[in-house]
């Protein structure tokens, strides 16, 4: 998996919305999707940051991607419900979603962490990953070839001192993958999370200030990952977990 060749086609034709693609992993998986064929939804809170991925993709001569401008962070159900009733207007389907939006919170010992940082945490990372997907499951019913990733961590397996609130919210990440994929085993939509391991992002660099990013894989380098679990290559694989750097 984590040396796949993708065709140059592979997602021509697809819709694939990516949340968080504002910059690292997900500007880097939405510019990966589109040359590979899709037409990007780029998702996040930052406009201007989802306007410089929207520019540089169409620079490329790309599939025009579109833009949803949301903060997971206080967005309700019916914010999602909205959102998806403009997918279908626009684009008629869904064919993927990457989950990569998520926050850090501050590393601390577990009896300090803050009521209003355990909140905000589980409310990017958690509620709205399921009131989104929750949204979402009518339209991506639609196409028994879809495939929805979750982004998860080697912590929301085995919990490590002072991740308690990121921990916490990829533990339930994983169990909300592992949910669907059960749900949907017959139906074949597929539900897989990726672990992206250490990798060179602005959240690596706020939990690890002292570590030299060059030393670090960058987005591009761990994308063959992502484009198989996208693509229909790995039709019939759902409900694992896999890291993108295996030890």
């Amino acid at each position: 998996m984590n040396d796949y060749k993708a065709p140059h086609g592979l997602l021509e034709n697809k819709v694939v919305l990516v949340t968080g693609a504002g910059d690292g992993i997900g500007a880097q998986a939405a510019h990966t999707y589109a040359r590979h064929g899709a037409t990007v939804i780029l998702l996040g809170r930052t406009v201007s940051k989802l306007e410089k991925v929207y520019d540089s993709i169409v620079e490329e001569g790309l599939p025009e991607p579109a833009i949803i401008p949301l903060d997971l962070q206080g967005a309700t159900p019916n914010h999602y419900q909205q959102m998806t009733q403009t997918i279908k207007e626009q684009f008629g389907k869904l064919d993927g979603v990457l989950h990569n939006a998520s926050v850090l919170g501050h590393l601390s010992a577990f009896k300090d962490i803050p009521a209003d940082e355990w909140r905000t945490v589980m409310e990017i990372n958690v509620n709205g990953t399921v009131f989104m997907t929750q949204a979402l499951l009518p339209l991506l019913e639609q196409n028994d070839k879809a495939s929805v990733i979750f982004t998860t961590s080697s912590v929301g397996r085995e919990g490590r001192s002072f991740w308690g609130t990121y921990a916490a919210s990829k533990f339930a990440t994983e169990g909300i993958m592992q949910t669907l994929a059960d749900e949907y085993r017959n139906k074949g939509i597929r539900f897989n999370c990726i672990n992206p391991g250490a990798t060179r992002t602005n959240m690596r660099a706020q939990a690890f200030p002292a570590e030299d990013p060059d030393t670090l894989k960058t987005p591009a380098q761990i994308m063959p990952l992502y484009l198989y679990l996208m693509g229909e290559d790995s039709e019939g694989i759902t409900g694992t977990s896999v890291d993108c750097q295996p030890k």
